[in-house]
């Protein structure tokens, strides 16, 4: 039986943070980091029957083409990441009541429809990138047992190539799952290795005011390679999503709107529509 530290309800019986009730989900959820992008998917839907939120975490889940998903803002970094997948999962394979464990698990199809920054110099403005690995900077997935869900030779590979330091978390890295991969991949994606880092300035090599700890880090990004895979973005969620979907056994896949390109210096002209373009994909690809 979980105590009540351990899993928090609201007075309503919903989950702490996301304020939702079991029934509330659906078993397809999508995330988005930024709240204000929940109404963009949801605005694709035919009905929406729940709207919810709280804080950063807002949730709207509806009807498309006869199909029943929850589109979810996680807000942004693993830390929110670490909240929300530990929350829908307890949506939907613990017992609120009884504060215990279903006897049968149930899978969630997680898709992520994001924004990136390329770090090849061939990746074109406002494409679309499918995550087919992602390597986590952030730490997280190392408080948990989690070595039988990480790629530890590319996380190996990744720290000699760049000269890791010992003083910051050991980089991991975590296979996309290839089942939801398969259904959502069309001759429109492309395929990488994403960088999940930890912040946004320094953790990604950009200079406001602050001096970055490793001036070549983005140029040992960009030659880094392995099996013939390079490091294609950088986001701040995706390794997260992998790391703890694999541990509770849902499937995840991370999809990427690219509006920036670190290398030749270029952003969209129009990221709004771009990401907008991702999302009808994407919904075309799990309800068509």
């Amino acid at each position: 039986m979980l105590g009540t530290s351990e899993l928090i309800l609201n007075p309503d019986g919903s989950i702490y943070h996301l304020n939702l009730l079991p029934e509330d989900l659906a078993d397809t959820v999508i995330t988005v980091g930024d709240p204000d992008r929940v109404s963009e998917v949801s605005s694709f839907f035919e009905t929406v029957e729940i709207k919810k939120g709280k804080r950063e975490f807002r949730t709207h889940t509806g009807i498309l083409n006869g199909k029943r998903l929850s589109v979810v803002s996680t807000g942004i970094g693993t830390d929110n990441i670490d909240i929300v997948l530990n929350e829908l999962d307890a949506l939907v394979n613990i017992d609120f009541k009884s504060r215990t464990l279903h006897s049968k698990k149930k899978k969630l199809d997680i898709v992520r429809i994001g924004t990136s920054g390329a770090i090849q110099p061939d990746i074109p403005l406002d494409s679309f990138l499918m995550s087919e690995y992602a390597i986590g900077l952030d730490g997280l997935l190392h408080f948990y047992h989690s070595t039988a869900v990480q790629y530890t030779e590319m996380a190996e590979a990744f720290a000699a190539h760049t000269g890791w330091s010992s003083k910051k978390a050991e980089p991991y890295a975590v296979e996309c799952d290839a089942v939801i991969a398969k259904k959502l991949l069309s001759n429109r994606i492309r395929l990488g290795i994403t960088l999940t880092n930890t912040g946004f300035y320094g953790p990604q090599g950009r200079k406001l005011r602050l001096q970055t700890h490793n001036d070549r880090f983005m140029e040992g990004l960009k030659d880094f390679k392995f099996a013939e895979l390079k490091i294609t973005n950088m986001e701040m969620e995706t390794s997260g999503i992998y790391g703890l979907s694999k541990l509770l056994g849902h499937r995840a896949v991370s999809m990427n709107c690219i509006l920036a390109n670190r290398s030749t210096g270029e952003f969209s002209a129009n990221p709004k529509k771009a990401t907008r373009d991702l999302i009808g994909y994407c919904l075309e690809k799990i309800c068509g």
